[in-house]
């Protein structure tokens, strides 16, 4: 099965930029992507983990994940989800940060290992070297502001405000995706839903760089809901750490094996790597057998 069909199967596509262009790259070839984070605080929750876990299931399947921790864009803000600026944290916080959340990758992806397949960068790496004449003439004169102005993500900020610092977050990433393709042969790039933006801004860029045919993807995972409608993420206590400091092993189990009976198989599908068949099976005990909330206990 290519990974394609297995996400799709598990309902973790939302948008791609060229199906069958990435569907004949996968089948021809170990591909190297990517996914980000900001270290905005110094452990994930298991909202983050969302995108991290497709970026495993390509690992499982052979390919070449690459993990960016966001040293520079984080000193920046990402506006994406917010109806307000961030605050600024300092550089010695977020250098804590990344070195928190680093670890927590490498215990995630065996990042470092031989058998891993996966590589651990930090953007503060390039972006600390470019000037600030390098930028504009380099990359701004690349991006035109009507059509920055139109993404979602800068657009529905126009009402309260954004400064230029949030406002020139899509071409900072949009650097990141053109440099890890011209360095590490990135040619995918996956994110959460609200994300699409700046992917489809940093394709644009490689294109302009390296030319129409470059062969360079992007793809968006759902924004995952509760049967309830509420977003997925957080308990009545707030949220659901990596951290065992921050969240107990007990408190972690707890939050998995209360979830819905309607939301558990799209859980066991995001979540674990079980076969469809066991999944099925699991399904399947829901509706017959929901008082022994076999799913949940699988699931947690």
């Amino acid at each position: 099965m290519n990974i394609l069909d297995e996400l799709r199967w598990r309902g973790a596509i939302n948008q791609q930029t060229d199906e069958d262009g990435l569907r004949e790259l996968t089948n021809e070839k170990e591909v190297a992507l990517y996914c980000g984070i900001d270290p905005s605080g110094d452990s994930m929750h298991v909202g983050h983990l969302i995108p991290f876990m497709i970026l495993k299931r390509f690992q499982l399947a052979g390919h070449k994940p690459v993990i960016l921790i966001g040293g520079g864009t984080g000193s920046i803000g990402d506006p994406s989800g917010r109806k307000s600026e961030r605050l600024l944290q300092t550089m010695d916080q977020i250098e804590k940060n990344a070195e928190k959340l680093s670890g927590q990758m490498r215990q995630l992806f065996e990042a470092g290992s031989e058998q891993s397949g996966i590589k651990l960068v930090n953007n503060y790496d390039w972006l600390s070297e470019l000037s600030f004449l390098d930028f504009l003439r380099d990359f701004g004169k690349e991006f035109n502001i009507n059509t920055m102005l139109a993404k979602d993500v800068v657009s529905s900020r126009l009402d309260t405000g954004i400064s230029f610092t949030e406002f020139s977050y899509q071409i900072i990433q949009s650097v990141d995706f053109l440099h890890l393709y011209q360095n590490e042969d990135v040619q995918l790039q996956i994110g959460g839903s609200d994300q699409w933006g700046n992917i489809t801004a940093g394709l644009d860029l490689i294109r302009k760089k390296e030319g129409t045919e470059a062969k360079a993807f992007g793809l968006t995972i759902p924004l995952l809901l509760k049967a309830d409608g509420t977003k997925f993420g957080k308990s009545a206590d707030g949220a659901i750490w990596l951290d065992p400091e921050k969240t107990t092993p007990y408190e972690f189990y707890q939050f998995w094996f209360n979830q819905d009976d309607r939301d558990i198989v799209k859980y066991l599908k995001y979540f674990t790597f079980l076969s469809k068949e066991k999944i099925d099976l699991l399904a399947e005990k829901v509706e017959t057998e929901p008082h022994k909330r076999a799913a949940q206990k699988s699931l947690a």
